[in-house]
């Protein structure tokens, strides 16, 4: 039994609220469960340094959490000084599956930068950020196109992602924290809206995990990813 009481296979609740920032050019607040990510797109209308004259685009990421997103107050970690490691790679995360629905050529010399903020954190913050995240890139990029900046829609697909593991010695799908912090495996799965991979995490934390327990974890992904790609396809 789940503390939570859902079935194996059954995600928490999901709803997205769009264009909650006045200034940003895309915007949402996506609730999954009692995780709760607010999620911006900024535009900027040169690409870094690096792609100057390429004729590409780039999107990059931010995250975030609020210093009470979880149970005990955790320092800002601009007063500290620096990024966390988690962090770094959280935010590198994100930008690598928004690149991977976007035509970089369609959106020219430009740069989305997608900042996320974790208001409250009960597991799954990476995947809610990265669904959430390609809400307010859509968003933004509907702007675009309606303004006549872009004349052909960079984005070729979906990007969602949902977190699968081993608890209680059976794969589950969406973790919360209480299942997270327990579970033997555990699991990020990042698809598009077809079905295609983008990216995998997959480690063992207590206990190793079969070929056959993998495959089950990825069908139960792809079933949660049906229902995100669902909810965003509501919200916009």
């Amino acid at each position: 039994m789940r503390p939570s009481g859902r079935k194996l296979d059954e995600m928490r609740p999901v709803s997205i609220e769009t264009d909650v920032a006045k200034h940003a050019e895309g915007s949402c607040l996506i609730r999954c469960g009692d995780t709760h990510v607010l999620c911006t797109a900024s535009v900027e209308d040169r690409p870094p340094s690096f792609l100057k004259g390429t004729g590409l685009g780039w999107v990059t990421a931010e995250y975030g959490m609020l210093p009470r997103a979880t149970n005990t107050r955790n320092r800002r970690e601009a007063a500290a000084g620096k990024q966390s490691g988690r962090t770094q790679e959280i935010q590198r995360l994100i930008g690598r599956a928004l690149r991977a629905g976007i035509d970089r050529v369609a959106l020219g010399e430009r740069q989305i930068v997608v900042d996320c903020d974790v208001l409250q954190a009960d597991g799954g913050t990476r995947c809610a950020s990265i669904t959430g995240g390609w809400i307010a890139l859509r968003l933004a990029v509907n702007r675009l196109l309606k303004a006549g900046v872009l004349v052909s829609d960079p984005l070729v697909d979906h990007v969602a992602a949902v977190s699968c593991g081993i608890y209680a010695g059976q794969a589950v799908l969406d973790l919360d924290y209480a299942e997270d912090s327990e579970a033997g495996t555990d699991g990020n799965f990042i698809l598009t809206g077809r079905g295609r991979l983008i990216e995998v995490q997959m480690s063992a934390e207590g206990s190793t995990f079969s070929r056959d327990e993998m495959s089950r974890l990825l069908d139960h992904a792809e079933a949660g990813i049906g229902v995100l790609v669902a909810a965003q396809a509501a919200a916009i």
